[in-house]
Order: C-alpha cells, then structure tokens, then sequence
C-alpha cells in the first residue's frame, strides 16, 4: 500500500479570493498548497478592464504571507461594453490569463453579465485571434429552464453556437456538474477543456437536500443526481488531460450562508488535496491524481508545469471546522468521509 505521494506542486484553475478583510483570511489556505491560481472577476464592483486586474493582482500580492510562493493568475470580468482593444492589451503586457462569462444573474454578483452574446461577439473574436481563453459558467438563467437542467441547456444554445461562431476560441467549462458536460468536452478534440471542482466529486442533490437543507452544500451549479457525480469522478480519474483541477472555492461568512436566500458556494480550499487524494484512491487512481491536479491545466493555457512539488502522506488529516476572519466564521467543505492523506 502507498504511504506517501509526491506530485508536482498543484494549481486551482478556478479560485474565488474575495477583496479586503475576506481576502486576507482565505488567501493563505489556497497559497498554502497551491502556486497559482485563476482568480475570479466577480467582485462588486467586477474586474472589468485591465486597469482593475492590475490593481486586484496587486491587492492579493501584499495580502500574502510573508515567504508564500503564489501567484496569482488574472481574468476579466466580460460584460456587453467590454473593450477588445483593452482585452488584448491587458493580454499581451501579461496581465491577464483569460476572460469570464457570466450570464446575468448565473451566480454571485453576475449581475454585470452577458444578457445579448451578440453584443460580445467582437471580444470574443478578438480573443480567438490572440489565444486568449474564454472561461465559462455554463448556465442557462431562464426561468423557464429547471435548474438541475441549465447546463445541458446552456451547452445546446450558447456554448455550442459560440464555439461554431468563433472556431479558433479556446474555452474552459469551469466547474461542470453533469454527464452531458464531460461527454460534450470528450466529443472536442482540441480548444476545450473543463475543470472539476473538488466538492462536485463529493456530493450530489440527496446531500444538499434530505434530511433538511444542508447550506453549506449548496452552490451553484448545484450538484446534480449521482448517476452525474459518478461520471465526474470517472472523468476526473481517467488522465484525460481535458479535465483538470479548478476548486471554484467560493467563501461566504455562515451568517451569509445560512439566510433564508442563503450564499452560494462551498469553502474548500484548505483541504482540498486531502480530498482529491482519498477520492484518487477510492478509484484506484491515485497515479493519475498529479496529472489531474498539477499537468492538464498548464498544458491548457500553455504554461509550463510547476518544478516544485508536494507530498502526501498516508496519516489521518485533521481540518479546523472553520476558520475565522474579520467578517465573520466561514464553514471548510465537511467531505463526510475519513481523510487518510494529509499534505506533508
């Protein structure tokens, strides 16, 4: 039996830091295990030129701790008045690594999002000429469409006809939820990849819902039936290197959580490589863990791999049930499971 595992050092495709006094707080349990990160837009206001990502990359860098090897990976926020000449400048002095699609009111603080792809259609152009990626939250927002549905639905009408429209794009499906995802990514030969949260390979809908509404399992997407989760886990686990690692750790203080409309989103990056270990393991897969959460998405966005490594050891993993900041507690992902593999 493996007692110990090094891998190369890991990076989370898709990271929700928040600003001030939040950013501060959960800035450290990503920058603890992880060299980069895509960060998200989604502040209020949003990052949206690349004078904001400029100053956002700037914020994140003095809130790092002392000695921390982190850097942070910048995106813009993609509205209906986005600049393309912005975008390509932000692009080409390296400060960004991609751009975000909302569609208005998706998720949080999507309100800025796109409501006309029409309208966008210039930027999205100009970055299919430059190489720059187009990261997506794959939701359809009519209400017409039911929830647990909204993804395959987003795939058929939007995704599907941006990418016809825009051939050369290169596009990741940030955090999929559903078998329809990873076979529409598996059909894609080159230009498209997906990221897996780690919580999305933990739970389903009965986890969210029986027994009472459990808050801090709901996020959007939200989880969907296990016949889903199990192909996630089964994409996530095979080496294709079309899957990779984006946690999509979202923190929300509990009193954000637990209102009667309640925060999406689940805090996980303290111990996330505990979790992708165990679950590796439980698909008798933990050699393909480093490709999945070190190798895939570098080779995506044309990175190089990081030389530095982590190592996991067989020795039972022990997360606080929460951490605190000056906003309030924010509730760490309970995975609901004994955690075997704790990082070295």
């Amino acid at each position: 039996m493996c007692q110990s595992l090094t891998i190369r050092r890991p990076d989370d495709w898709h990271l929700h830091l928040r600003d001030g006094e939040m950013l501060a707080a959960v800035l450290p349990h990503s920058a603890a295990h992880f060299a980069r990160a895509i960060i998200m837009p989604n502040l209020v206001p949003p990052v949206v030129t690349g004078a904001d990502a400029a100053a956002y990359r700037a914020r994140i860098v003095a809130a790092l701790p002392e000695g921390a090897d982190f850097t942070p990976l910048m995106t813009l926020y993609l509205t209906e008045d986005t600049d393309p000449e912005d975008v390509a400048a932000a692009h080409a002095q390296g400060l960004i690594s991609a751009v975000k699609l909302y569609p208005a009111g998706a998720t949080t603080n999507s309100a800025s999002g796109v409501t006309d792809f029409d309208r966008v259609a210039p930027v999205l152009e100009k970055m299919a000429e430059i190489g720059l990626p187009l990261c997506t939250h794959g939701e359809v927002t009519d209400p017409a469409v039911d929830i647990f549905d909204r993804e395959a639905v987003f795939i058929e009408k939007v995704l599907d006809p941006i990418r016809r429209r825009h051939p050369g794009l290169r596009v990741v499906m940030e955090h999929i939820t559903t078998k329809d995802a990873a076979d529409y990514v598996r059909s894609v030969e080159t230009g498209l990849g997906a990221t897996i949260t780690t919580h999305h390979l933990v739970i389903n809908r009965n986890h969210i819902l029986v027994g009472g509404i459990k808050p801090h399992y709901y996020c959007l997407p939200v989880a969907k039936r296990e016949q889903h989760r199990l192909a996630l886990r089964a994409a996530a686990t095979s080496g294709d290197a079309r899957f990779f690692l984006g946690t999509d750790s979202a923190p929300h203080t509990d009193a954000n959580k637990l209102l009667p409309c309640g925060c999406a989103g689940c805090f996980t990056a303290p111990n996330t490589m505990s979790i992708l270990a165990e679950v590796f393991e439980q698909e008798n897969a933990l050699d393909r863990l480093e490709g999945f959460a070190s190798l895939h998405g570098p080779a995506f966005y044309d990175m190089a791999p990081n030389e530095a490594t982590l190592t996991l050891t067989r020795s039972p993993a022990r997360y606080p049930e929460q951490i605190e900041t000056a906003e309030g507690p924010v509730t760490v992902f309970d995975p609901m499971m004994p955690l075997n593999w704790s990082v070295a």
